[in-house]
C-alpha cells in the first residue's frame, strides 16, 4: 500500500485526537516518511520517532507489535504462555503507557505480565525474565536516542533480545495483522484485579542487588583504596538512579557525587541536547561537579542505563573521555590480571566482542591464554554464547562488550549492563590509584605493552525513503567496486557476512559460519581493518576504522587517511 494510502486510512480512522491533529499538520515530506514503511526491528528491537504513523512509534503500532508477540507466543501453546511477560520501561514519554498498553493485549491473548511499577533499567528487565521463568520480556525504550524517540525490546526466556529467528516469525505475525485499528483491547485495571497483570518492584530489585555483590572481585583493593574514592555519577535523567546509586553504595564505594539536576526522571532531557554517553557534550555537568569536589572518575549511564560512559581526570585538572573501547581493554586487562593474581582464572576462559570491537582486547586475551570469539553487532549475539556455554560448559564466560559502549560481567543478565560495569570500572580506577595512576595512565600502559590500537566510528545519517535506498547503493558499491587498498595497505581478507564469504586477497574463499547480516570488514597488511554496515536501528550507515601501529601519532595518522579515502570513495 503506498503512503498516501496509509495516510488516508490513518487520517479516516477514529484515533487519538492530538495523532489526528499531527496528521492534519503534515506536510508531503514528513507524511511520506511517517508512513513509507513500518517500523522493523533490527539488532536492538524496534525504534522511532514518537508521532502519528506506520513508521513511528505510538499506540498503534505498539499494539500492532504486542499483536505480533501475542500470535508468536499463542503458537508456542498453553504451558508456555502461562509463563507469562517480564515488562518494564524508561523515562521516555509514553514509555509507561506504552508498558501497560502491551501487558493489557497480552492479557487479552491469555498471556499474564509482570509489569514494574516504576521505571527500572533495561539490565534489570533482563533479570526479571530469568528470575521469574518468564517466557519473554519487553522493554520500553530508545536507548540513547534524543528525546522524540522510543522503542520496543523483546526479550527471549534465556533475558538476552530476540535471537534473528524469532524476530523474522515475530515479524510475520505482525504482516498477518490486516487492519491495525481493529486491535482493541480489554480493561486494565480488572485485568491488575484479576492478577493477569502483577505489578512488581522492589522484591525483584533486592535480588538483583545482591547479585551484583558478586560482580567485584577484590574487595581489600575497594575497601583500602575505593572507599574515599571521589566519583561522579549521572543518569542523565534516566533510569540509572534507580538502582545505580545504591549498588555503588553497597559495593563499598561512600564518596560518591551524583550530578541531581540529571537524576530527575526528565523525558525531555533538559539539561543535554542527547543523552549519550558515548558524547562527552553529556558530561557537560559532571565535568563541572567533578571540578568542585575533585573527582578521579566521572560515570554515566544512558536513559536506560544499559550503556556506560566514563572519563578521568587528568594531571592538568581536566577530564578524558575513554572510548567504548579503551573502556573494554581496560576492562580485559583488570578482570583477567585480577582473576590470575587470585588464582581464579578458568583454563576454559572465553571473552565474546562484537566483529566491530576493538583488536587490543584479542592481544590482551590472546596474552592470558583467553578464547576469544568474535560475533555479529548485537548483544543478543553474546547473550547466545554465554547460553551455550551454559549448557555445554566449554567455556568460563569472563566478559562481553561491543565498542557502542555495552558491557556485561556476569551473566545473571544477558543483555548489557551499566550497573554492572560501573563497579568494575570503579574497582579498576581504585586499582590504579593504589599505584598513583588513573583509569587513563592505565590505557596508556596497556598500549604500551600491546601496541597501540586507535578506533573511530563514522556515522553518515540517511533518512527518509531514499535514505534507505542510499543506504543499499552505498553497500552495493563497497561490494561491487572496493577499493583493494586503504591508505596503501593491501586487504589481506574481505568478509561479506551478508553473503558469508572470506575471500583472501589470492582469491581463496572460504565459508563464514555466522548468521547473515550486511556487514563487510576489509583487514589489512598491519592488523588494522575496515568494517561497513547499515544500522539497525536509525537511519544510518556506519563506517569503523581501526588502525594498529607503533605509537599513537602513527595509529591516528591512518585513521585520518582511512577517513579521507572512505568519504572520497562514497561521495
Amino acid at each position: 500500500m503506498a503512503y498516501q494510502e496509509l495516510y488516508d486510512k490513518w487520517l479516516a480512522a477514529d484515533i487519538l485526537p492530538e495523532l489526528h491533529d499531527e496528521l492534519v499538520q503534515m506536510d508531503e515530506a514528513t507524511k511520506e516518511d511517517a508512513f513509507y514503511t513500518y517500523l522493523e526491528f533490527g539488532t536492538a528491537g524496534q525504534r522511532g520517532l514518537l508521532g502519528a504513523g506506520t513508521n513511528r512509534m505510538n499506540l498503534y503500532t505498539v499494539r500492532l507489535t504486542t499483536e505480533g508477540l501475542a500470535r508468536l507466543m499463542d503458537s508456542w501453546g498453553d504451558a508456555e504462555k502461562k509463563r507469562g511477560v517480564a515488562i518494564a520501561y524508561d523515562s521516555r514519554h509514553f514509555s509507561k503507557e506504552f508498558a501497560f498498553e502491551t501487558a493489557t493485549l497480552l492479557a487479552d491473548h491469555g498471556i499474564p505480565s509482570f509489569v514494574y511499577d516504576s521505571l527500572r533499567p533495561t539490565p534489570d528487565l533482563s533479570f526479571t525474565v530469568r528470575e521469574l521463568n518468564a517466557k519473554a520480556g519487553v522493554m520500553i525504550t530508545a536507548s540513547h536516542n534524543p528525546a522524540p524517540y522510543n522503542g520496543y525490546k523483546v526479550y527471549g526466556e534465556d533475558g538476552a533480545q530476540m535471537p534473528p529467528e524469532d524476530a523474522e516469525k515475530l515479524t510475520e505475525y505482525i504482516r498477518q495483522v490486516d487492519d491495525i485499528f481493529s486491535i482493541k483491547l480489554g480493561d486494565t485495571d480488572q485485568y491488575i484485579k484479576d492478577g493477569m497483570i502483577k505489578v512488581i518492584g522492589e522484591d525483584i530489585d533486592v535480588k538483583y542487588l545482591e547479585n551484583l555483590k558478586t560482580i567485584n572481585i577484590n574487595h581489600d583493593l575497594i575497601a583500602e583504596y575505593g572507599k574515599d574514592m571521589r566519583i561522579v555519577f549521572t543518569p542523565l535523567h534516566g533510569t540509572g538512579e534507580m538502582l545505580g546509586r545504591r549498588a555503588l553504595q553497597q559495593a563499598g564505594f561512600e564518596n560518591i557525587a551524583v550530578v541531581e539536576e540529571q537524576a530527575v526522571p526528565d523525558p525531555d532531557f533538559s539539561t543535554i541536547k542527547s543523552p549519550n554517553p558515548e558524547s562527552q557534550a553529556a558530561f557537560e555537568l559532571s565535568e563541572k561537579l567533578g571540578r568542585e569536589v575533585g573527582a578521579d572518575v566521572l560515570i554515566a549511564t544512558d536513559p536506560d542505563a544499559d550503556r556506560l560512559g566514563v572519563e578521568v581526570r587528568l594531571p592538568d585538572g581536566s577530564y578524558q573521555p575513554l572510548t567504548g573501547n579503551q573502556i573494554g581493554a581496560i576492562l580485559a586487562k583488570y578482570i583477567l590480571e585480577a582473576h590470575k593474581s587470585a588464582g581464579s582464572l578458568p583454563a576454559n576462559a572465553a571473552i565474546v566482542k562484537s566483529i566491530v570491537s576493538t583488536e587490543l582486547v584479542s592481544k590482551i586475551a590472546e596474552s592470558y591464554n583467553v578464547t576469544m570469539f568474535n560475533v555479529l553487532t548485537g548483544f543478543k549475539f553474546i547473550g547466545e554464547k554465554i547460553e551455550q556455554w551454559e549448557h555445554d560448559h566449554a567455556h568460563s564466560y569472563m566478559l562481553g562488550f561491543e565498542e557502542s559502549f555495552g558491557y556485561l560481567i556476569k551473566p545473571f543478565v544477558r543483555d548489557k549492563d551499566a550497573i554492572q560495569a560501573m563497579l568494575i570500572v570503579c574497582e579498576v580506577a581504585a586499582y590504579y590509584r593504589s599505584l598513583g595512576k588513573t583509569l587513563y595512565d592505565g590505557i596508556q600502559d596497556i598500549y604500551k605493552e600491546y601496541g597501540y590500537f586507535v578506533e573511530k566510528t563514522v556515522s553518515v545519517t540517511l533518512e527518509g525513503s531514499n535514505g534507505k535506498a542510499q543506504i543499499a547503493e552505498i553497500m552495493g558499491k563497497f561490494r561491487a567496486d572496493a577499493p583493494d587498498k586503504f591508505d596503501g595497505l593491501e586487504a589481506l581478507l574481505i568478509e561479506d557476512f551478508k553473503e558469508l564469504t572470506a575471500t583472501s586477497h589470492t582469491g581463496k574463499v572460504e565459508k563464514l559460519t555466522t548468521p547473515p547480516s550486511d556487514v563487510l570488514k576489509y583487514h589489512l597488511e598491519d592488523g588494522s581493518w575496515i568494517a561497513v554496515r547499515p544500522s539497525g536501528t536509525e537511519p544510518k550507515i556506519k563506517f569503523y576504522l581501526a588502525a594498529a601501529a607503533d605509537s599513537e601519532v602513527a595509529a591516528n595518522a591512518k585513521i585520518d587517511n582511512f577517513d579521507k579515502e572512505i568519504k572520497a570513495f562514497i561521495s
